[in-house]
């Protein structure tokens, strides 16, 4: 096998950990020695153990001092800094490893670079830049985070194919079919958090965890986007916050009292600065998220929070299921005001896949 086919399957590992790994990336590692594939690994749940001594371990449990000679392949640079763990770089110098191929530089202050020269000066062969761009869009949020101060957005939306959430009483389960909400089960399990505004909390109730049997993944975090406080203590988010972690960002200047209900049932409250005509300004709100560790989250409504993230231009890719049925003006619209009032200032994404879901179609867009 060629090296880049070893980095391909080094980046399909990582993928397992997207929605799992935050704060830290999600990194995939294989050792390979004499053309043979001795240990893989990939990061953890939680961000730890990292991918490289996930993949020792196992070349170790399979022969010790394997790796000796071998060559490793990761998808990001490895650490040189303490911190829960000691760094990747040692780990691999005292396994022996004699070349490594990365596919990306790390962003963040603590390593950028440094990780690579600490395992040159032990006298490893050190290979950058195989299948960076996968490995970039990978970590898409990771990077976001470190370099601009936000986490990676995805808006989902579901509607019918003139773009209606919701009839005219706000009946709106289901418009997709089961295919289509398994996929969206499996698309909140790539995510850190799923977020959603107080109207969709009114509506709906939801619970916004991961439902697929067989796939345990770390507990969903659910945020709620609420300025002025309008979801009910009686809300399944509220209610079972202990359960799965529910955080809820709203203006600053709330009663303690106020708070209270929200706090003492486990949820974590985020003062957000306002808007001035009272809502949340979307990009403090994103970047309180970010400073919390957060990478990548999945927005699934409603209207009002989604059109505020697509003003700002801080919705960086769009999933959009359609369901085969028209419900005409009377329905809910997909999003609220835009104020868009020229066609040359409406945001423009690009479509990147299609894809059949039982009686439904989903299309994936990155922003232009």
């Amino acid at each position: 096998m060629t090296d880049e086919a070893h980095m391909r399957a080094a980046l399909q590992l990582a993928a397992r950990g997207l929605g799992n790994t935050w704060p830290n990336p999600a990194v995939g590692c294989v050792l390979v020695k004499e053309g043979n594939v001795i240990g893989r690994g990939w990061t953890q749940p939680g961000g730890r153990p990292h991918a490289e001594t996930q993949a020792l371990a196992r070349a170790e449990a399979l022969s010790p001092g394997a790796a000796r000679g071998a060559t490793a392949y990761v998808t990001l640079e490895p650490c040189s800094h303490h911190g829960r763990t000691p760094p990747c770089c040692d780990a691999l110098i005292r396994a022996g490893i004699a070349r490594v191929v990365v596919a990306l530089r790390d962003p963040d202050a603590r390593v950028d670079g440094r990780g690579f020269a600490r395992l040159r000066q032990a006298g490893i062969t050190v290979e950058e830049g195989l299948m960076g761009a996968e490995a970039a869009a990978l970590n898409a949020g990771f990077i976001r985070r470190i370099t601009r101060g936000l986490p990676l957005i995805t808006l989902k939306l579901a509607s019918t194919l003139d773009g209606r959430i919701a009839n005219s009483t706000g009946e709106s389960r289901w418009i997709t079919g089961p295919t289509a909400r398994l996929a969206v089960h499996a698309l909140r399990a790539r995510h850190d958090a799923v977020m959603v505004g107080s109207g969709t909390v009114l509506a709906d109730d939801p619970d916004l965890t991961c439902r697929i049997a067989g796939m345990d993944p770390v507990p969903m975090l659910r945020v709620i986007a609420d300025a002025r406080l309008r979801t009910p203590p009686t809300a399944r988010l509220v209610r079972e916050a202990r359960l799965q972690p529910s955080w809820l960002l709203t203006g600053a200047g709330h009663r303690p009292s106020a708070l209270a209900p929200y706090i003492a049932a486990g949820v974590e409250v985020v003062s957000i600065r306002r808007a001035p005509g009272g809502g949340l300004l979307p990009r403090p709100m994103l970047a309180a998220l970010a400073a919390r560790g957060v990478t990548r989250v999945l927005v699934e409504g409603g209207a009002g929070l989604a059109a505020a993230l697509l003003r700002a231009g801080l919705v960086d890719r769009l999933v959009w299921y359609h369901a085969p049925g028209l419900m005409g003006a009377e329905g809910l619209a997909s999003l609220g005001p835009m104020g868009v009032a020229a066609l040359s200032a409406m945001p423009r994404f690009r479509r990147t896949a299609t894809q059949v879901l039982g009686e439904d179609v989903m299309s994936e867009f990155v922003k232009e």
